[in-house]
């Protein structure tokens, strides 16, 4: 964020500094702080606010603002509240000091990213069983060269994936799959070769991807590398699904023309992630994921996350304005 006078800032600003000082970071987050915070908000506005504790300590916090039609479906706006591990020492300001400073920022690109879709989390663990013995010996049919060869044939389809997405500029990263190798487990001495070890994968599958054939072509590499060499599923998301970004749906509809009016450039994309919008689509909701902060870095995750107060701000005005125009969208059939 950029420098002003203390006594000048905006109060969405103060406020959203305010927020950002609450200690929500796991393995432990203060949901309490977090909820207070939003249950002192919905005070000043007026408006309901439901505690739902999905979870022992785990709290969703619901703010209801009512229409003037509540029998109408309802504008979900969903964010959650926690974040990732940091670790200050490599930050220059502590993370949770909502430091702000007279830089700007890198201006990557004008444009504004909204996700209507996104790749599906495939976490695999491939383990491979094989004859032991001692580690001087050639011994034959081992765990770890059945493991190499099914991990050689991920990373190959990796690459090949990789090399899809170079090749082509109108390709996104969120419409290719990818995979990386997260973690390697077997042995028990340095001179003992292992009668067991195994691999686990982060698989980010693609939206138009066959998972059932996706999922045969896990098993033909399996059973490539010999006998002995299974794989089980830690998570594996099955219901991918697509928000129209088309006139047949209203949403996005009255999303885009408040774009258009504002003139703001927005690029769809299928988000490279999972967020909880995939729980919402799987059940029929249309679900957009539109974060209005372009001209800023990509820092997902990483030290010295930032935005430029200006950019907030602009964001907040954007807001404002397709608030209305989506909460206006007319009774759709269903509702008639």
């Amino acid at each position: 964020m950029t420098s002003k006078n203390p006594e000048e800032e905006h109060p969405s600003v103060t406020l959203f500094r305010q927020y950002l000082r609450i200690r929500t970071v796991q393995p432990k987050p203060d949901y309490g702080a977090a909820v207070a915070f939003l249950e002192e908000r919905a005070c000043q506005l007026g408006l309901s606010c439901q505690k739902v504790e999905v979870a022992p300590g785990y709290v969703v916090t619901v703010l209801t603002w009512p229409g003037t039609n509540p029998t109408l479906s309802s504008i979900l706006l969903n964010s959650h509240t926690d974040v990732v591990p940091v670790f200050k020492e490599y930050w220059s300001h502590d993370p949770f000091e909502a430091f702000k400073d007279s830089e700007g920022l890198a201006n990557p690109t004008d444009a504004f990213t909204v996700f209507y879709s996104e790749r599906s989390p495939w976490w695999v663990r491939v383990t491979s069983t094989g004859r032991p013995g001692h580690g001087s010996r050639f011994i034959e049919d081992t765990a770890a060269e059945k493991l190499h060869k099914v991990v050689s044939s991920i990373l190959a389809f990796r690459e090949k994936e990789w090399q899809r997405l170079q090749s082509n500029p109108h390709l996104k990263e969120g419409a290719v799959t990818s995979v990386n190798l997260t973690k390697l487990e077997g042995g028990v001495a340095y001179n003992v070769v292992p009668a067991t070890m195994s691999a686990s994968f982060d698989f980010r599958v693609a939206p138009d991807v066959g998972l059932k054939a996706f999922e045969e072509q896990l098993q033909s590499w399996c059973q490539a590398a010999g006998e002995g060499v299974t794989f089980e599923f830690v998570q594996k998301w099955t219901q991918p699904q697509v928000t129209p970004t088309d006139d047949s749906n209203p949403w996005w509809a009255a999303f885009s023309r408040v774009c258009k009016d504002m003139n703001l450039t927005v690029e769809p994309e299928i988000h490279t992630v999972a967020t909880d919008s995939r729980y919402l689509r799987a059940v029929g909701v249309p679900a957009l994921g539109f974060s209005p902060m372009n001209r800023t870095p990509v820092l997902l995750h990483d030290h010295d996350e930032r935005l430029h107060e200006a950019v907030f701000l602009r964001g907040v005005d954007i807001y404002t304005r397709l608030l209305p125009a989506l909460a206006s969208v007319p009774a759709l059939p269903s509702e008639s």
